[in-house]
């Protein structure tokens, strides 16, 4: 089958109306659907949005944000206990020793222990629970099921932590002066 004058003309025409290309096709016959959409290609015929893009409803961007709001407010609270000093009281380890990255082994565990910038950070290095990165008292810390009052406690807790990091670095601006 060629392209004639005509069918080019019928092309154009159903293509400016928005039918698909398998329409298209059908009502020329002789022709598939991707033989349409080359034809159209190679006329410049003005891009469309595909029908199955059409029908899609665009998403609600307020569901995705609570979503992450959620989950900032859950993991905030392992960031408090990141803090140094909160960290050796919350890091229960039986040898006391703390290990860099680069010594730890395959079944140590990997829950950090104070401030990543400092000299005495490290790792636990207990053993580990199978599957999971951490021993079982770090373990009981990571994995926590979130209820609703857990989240507001945390939330709450958050806040404490902020206002006394503002405060502290108030404090400390003053001092400095």
């Amino acid at each position: 089958m060629s392209w004639t004058d005509d069918r080019v003309s019928i092309l154009k025409k159903l293509w400016g109306d928005g039918h698909t290309a398998a329409e298209i096709a059908k009502k020329l016959g002789g022709v598939t659907r991707n033989a349409v959409i080359g034809k159209a290609h190679r006329l410049k015929l003005s891009n469309r949005v595909s029908p199955i893009q059409q029908n899609k409803k665009p998403a609600n961007k307020n569901t995705q944000r609570k979503v992450v709001e959620k989950v900032k407010i859950v993991a905030a609270p392992s960031a408090v206990k990141m803090q140094p000093s909160a960290v050796v009281k919350d890091s229960p380890s039986v040898s006391g020793t703390l290990y860099s990255l680069l010594e730890l082994k395959p079944r140590m565990c990997r829950w950090p222990s104070g401030d990543p910038r400092e000299e005495q950070f490290g790792f636990c290095g207990e053993t580990t629970i199978s599957g999971i990165p951490y021993c079982e008292d770090h373990a009981k810390i990571a994995y926590q099921a979130a209820t609703r009052n857990r989240i507001l406690s945390a939330d709450k807790e958050v806040r404490k932590v902020r206002e006394g990091l503002v405060s502290a670095e108030t404090k400390k601006s003053a001092s400095g002066r």
